[in-house]
């Protein structure tokens, strides 16, 4: 026997059964969420690795790190909020577009130490699937059922 609670959240929802979220798309959510949070914590733990790659062109590189570091640990916690996570999803892909100069100078002109090689190409190759990972599992999980 359905509770009323139960029967007025149906009868809001228009009669309508979610299905739960996928086992993907969670497992997926919760990689990502922890990278961005482990990058956004580094961003204040090894500031100087960040500021070393910042492109030359940009002011106030010490401050910028930080504010990106705020705003991936933000994300991290975002993609766990049903209401934000779309939101989320998007400034994600946003701030993966407004790293991606200094991974670009990263590539082009690695500070010493901190010559990357090639991965350093394969992570600008990379950055649209990053994109398409945090767009997809910022997705509403319910979906209606019939």
């Amino acid at each position: 026997m359905r509770s009323a609670a139960s029967a007025a959240i149906d009868a809001m929802m228009g009669g309508v059964k979610a299905k739960p979220p996928s086992l993907l798309r969670v497992a997926l959510r919760a990689l990502l969420s922890l990278v961005f949070a482990g990058v956004g914590v580094a961003h204040f733990t090894h500031a100087e690795r960040f500021v070393a790659i910042m492109p030359p062109y940009l002011p106030w590189h010490l401050e910028l790190v930080w504010i990106s570091g705020v705003f991936e640990i933000a994300g991290a916690i975002g993609l766990w909020i049903p209401r934000l996570r779309p939101l989320t999803g998007w400034c994600l892909i946003a701030l993966l577009v407004a790293v991606w100069p200094a991974n670009l100078q990263h590539a082009l002109d690695p500070p010493p130490g901190a010559d990357l090689g090639v991965f350093g190409w394969v992570r600008l190759a990379f950055q649209p699937v990053f994109m398409l990972w945090a767009w997809w599992v910022s997705r509403p999980d319910a979906a209606p059922s019939s």
